[in-house]
C-alpha cells in the first residue's frame, strides 16, 4: 500500500492540478513499481508560506526584494 505525501505552498493550486498530480503519481507507481492503484494513496498538503522555510528564512521573507 504505497502512501505518497506531496507538500506544496498554498499559492492557488487548483483542484484540476491536484487531480492531475494524484493521477500522475498513481500511474508512475503502477508503471515503475507495479503497485495496485486501488491501494495507492496520494495526499496533497498545502502549507502556508510563513510555515515553509528556504535558506533559513520563511518563504515570505526569502522572496522579498533585496534593497
Amino acid at each position: 500500500m504505497p502512501y505518497v505525501n506531496i507538500q506544496v505552498t498554498r499559492e492557488g493550486v487548483t483542484p484540476e492540478q491536484k487531480a492531475e498530480l494524484i493521477a500522475g503519481v498513481t500511474d508512475l507507481l503502477v508503471r515503475v513499481l507495479h503497485k495496485n492503484p486501488a491501494t495507492t494513496h496520494v495526499v496533497i498538503h498545502e502549507v502556508e508560506l510563513d510555515s515553509w522555510g528556504v535558506a533559513g528564512l520563511p518563504v515570505t521573507a526569502s522572496r522579498k526584494p533585496k534593497t
